[in-house]
């Protein structure tokens, strides 16, 4: 974003409006600034559709569920969604191993992969399913058809809005 005021000609009233806009807040604009932008509002889960997809889930809650998720939990479940819901679990591995922001070591990834269990325990709904279904035998991550137009829709919110999304810790690693 880039924001430039004239400190010759603005007010500083008029500048504060301006940072305020920016950021989607609504400003109380001075009466003498007859050209101020217009504050739109920013896009956020209240934005998301609230009926049930499938087993209790909304969009909203699965926004929450990533918007809670450790960056590298975040990333492989994106990935997964990207795959359209299914994806193995060398293909995940192999993806992370080299991947330029998220890696992560394939010995690690089962490990950085139960944070959707838990935050899912937080803030999903009651009673369902996992969100993201581990099938040892044919060795695979799946995600229920319902959800992943669900996921599509939250990821897209997050990539607009990724101040609400839980950050990494500092000096940790994934």
């Amino acid at each position: 974003m880039r924001l430039t005021m004239d400190t010759e000609t603005d007010t500083y009233e008029q500048a504060i409006a301006a940072v305020q806009a920016a950021y989607g807040l609504r400003p109380a604009v001075p009466d003498a600034w007859r050209d101020a932008p217009d504050a739109k509002p920013r896009p956020g889960p209240q934005d998301l559709a609230d009926d049930a997809l499938t087993g209790g889930w909304t969009d909203q809650l699965l926004f929450r569920v990533i918007a809670s998720l450790v960056p590298g939990a975040r990333a492989a479940l994106r990935r997964v969604t990207e795959l359209g819901g299914t994806a193995s679990y060398d293909d995940v591995q192999r993806y992370f191993a080299d991947h330029p922001s998220t890696p992560i070591l394939p010995s690690t990834i089962g490990g950085t992969l139960t944070s959707i269990k838990a935050v899912q325990r937080r803030v999903g709904p009651d009673s369902c399913g996992p969100l993201l279904q581990r099938d040892e035998r044919a060795r695979r991550y799946q995600i229920d058809d319902g959800l992943v137009a669900g996921l599509y829709r939250a990821f897209a919110l997050a990539d607009v809005r990724p101040d609400l999304l839980r950050g990494e810790p500092f000096g940790s690693a994934t």
